[in-house]
């Protein structure tokens, strides 16, 4: 059985969900045979929740979960009392197929792995943080990208670099000047100088980094002083290879989640999240948590 730490120590209402969550795992661990990671979508934060598993092309896992009770998603990170230590353990990390990811990437997928509102949202979102096109001297990094960033129409910067798994897929993607091919759960040192970037956006793919602490450092290091990361994310993933922490748990723990590798990398301002889903219930919920590198970091 997979042992989960919790938030000890934090006595906000936030986190006690998020405790709650644990205990009931916990719960269905003592009744379900074989690891935890196998035990997908389940979290008391929420009333309702269910799991269904899309077309075979595409080995999609959707844990269709909507936040119906405690606190909104801009106030899930707000005065969190963080425990001293990182609260989560190795077993959290660990995904159902541990096959080589380069074997699960290694041919193209051309396609989005959210619907077209969802695209929307967080495009219009990206409007709205991104510096105009053709700023001088503005440099983005697209971390585990694809063919497609989902950047405004026609956005353009002098330096936009794709760092993903398949080379097809990269050279695809028009919004990029640059790319390169890294497996992060292989090598999670970013192959860029200190200081190198202004933006670093993630999308649909921090659950699936198994050296979160790591990515996170990294990032801090390339981005400029004050530079901002944008990790957006929605309830669908390949569930074979998200981390167990994340297919056992629902969207307000992912906040809590991806808030924490902000907050125990160190170096950034305290993250926030917003909730941009643009048709809550009809269409993939959108969630975002940013935080801006420190400006003496």
């Amino acid at each position: 059985m997979m042992k989960t730490a919790n938030f000890v120590g934090c006595v906000c209402y936030t986190c006690a969900i998020t405790n709650l969550s644990r205990a009931v795992i916990k719960k269905w661990d003592l009744r379900v045979k074989g690891p935890r990671r196998m035990v997908l979508g389940i979290g008391a934060s929420f009333l309702s929740q269910f799991m269904t598993v899309s077309a075979a092309t595409t080995n999609s896992f959707i844990a269709l979960a909507s936040i119906t009770s405690g606190p909104s998603v801009s106030e899930i990170l707000q005065n969190v009392q963080w425990p001293e230590q990182f609260p989560f353990m190795e077993d959290d990390f660990q995904r159902f197929d541990e096959t080589p990811d380069s074997l699960f990437y290694e041919a193209p997928r051309f396609v989005t792995h959210i619907d077209d509102p969802a695209i929307a949202a967080l495009t219009k979102y990206y409007s709205k943080v991104f510096p105009p096109s053709n700023t001088p001297g503005v440099s983005i990094l697209d971390m585990c990208s694809s063919w497609v960033s989902h950047f405004p129409s026609g956005y353009k910067q002098e330096r936009v670099v794709g760092l993903g798994m398949n080379e097809e897929e990269l050279k695809r993607n028009p919004v990029l000047t640059e790319y390169a091919v890294q497996d992060l759960n292989v090598n999670p040192k970013l192959p860029f100088d200190d200081n190198s970037f202004d933006i670093i956006t993630n999308v649909v793919s921090v659950d699936y980094l198994t050296k979160p602490l790591d990515v996170f450092k990294e990032m801090c290091r390339i981005l400029k002083p004050g530079g901002l990361t944008i990790m957006s994310f929605s309830n669908r993933c390949f569930w074979t290879k998200a981390i167990s922490i994340w297919t056992s748990t629902g969207d307000a723990d992912h906040v809590m989640i991806v808030g924490s590798y902000f907050h125990y990398a160190g170096g950034f301002e305290p993250p926030q999240a917003v909730d941009i889903s643009p048709n809550p219930g009809r269409s993939d919920p959108m969630y975002v948590v940013y935080s801006r590198k420190l400006s003496t970091a």
